[in-house]
């Protein structure tokens, strides 16, 4: 952990609504659950004025993803250890152009839903940190996990931009995970949903609801 601190960030909060100042960077992206960094070394090599923070909870696979960074000398990509719980702490409202979230763990046991990265409680907290054109991406190989996140965003007003069933279908597609290209060349179905924050909420005539004393 030592060795890869040129790309880790220690406190994160520390740079909360000055991240594009700090980084010279035109576009702000994190990826939730990074993983071995396959995907975040990738999308931080084809944008160049794009800056990407990923998020891995696991020290052990932080690390791996770390010096993968460090050896290809990406000015762009860093990382942080901590849960994806903490991110409105590190981004003020409305900052983030992007939340990734590559094949998260499916918390498969109904009343651990509420852990799953695509529950309410999560998407609202997105929302928050997302520019208003900002988006949400979402990939996985569970079918259930999928088709239930596609019900919480629609519950909670967010408005599908692009959905597929089989996002590999014609060859691979867009930067790819670790686990993905085990999933593709096993012939396993991707899916992918790219997802817009809910609009603000309007008062009768159209225009934003006014604030109210509680």
């Amino acid at each position: 952990m030592l060795a890869c601190a040129p790309v880790l960030i220690r406190d994160p909060a520390a740079l909360r609504g000055r991240w594009r100042e700090a980084f010279g960077c035109g576009r702000l992206k994190a990826e939730l659950g990074c993983g071995f960094g396959r995907f975040a070394l990738t999308v931080a090599r084809r944008e160049p004025e794009t800056f990407l923070l990923g998020v891995e909870k696991v020290p052990s696979v932080l690390v791996a993803a770390a010096e993968q960074a460090l050896a290809a000398g990406q000015p762009n990509l860093r990382f942080v250890a901590a849960q994806a719980e903490e991110l409105a702490a590190w981004f003020a409202p409305g900052e983030l152009d992007t939340v990734y979230l590559n094949f998260s763990d499916p918390w498969p046991k109904e009343r651990h839903a509420k852990r799953r990265l695509t529950s309410a409680a999560h998407l609202a907290l997105y929302a928050q940190v997302l520019v208003p054109q900002g988006s949400l991406e979402f990939k996985t190989d569970n079918a259930a996990l999928f088709s239930w996140s596609l019900e919480q965003l629609g519950e909670a007003g967010w408005r599908i931009a692009e959905y597929t069933e089989d996002l590999h279908k014609d060859g691979l597609a867009g930067a790819v995970t670790d686990y993905e290209l085990k999933f593709h060349a096993r012939g396993l179905p991707i899916r992918f949903v790219r997802a817009l924050p809910p609009l603000p909420a309007s008062g009768p005539e159209g225009s934003p609801a006014a604030e109210t004393d509680a």
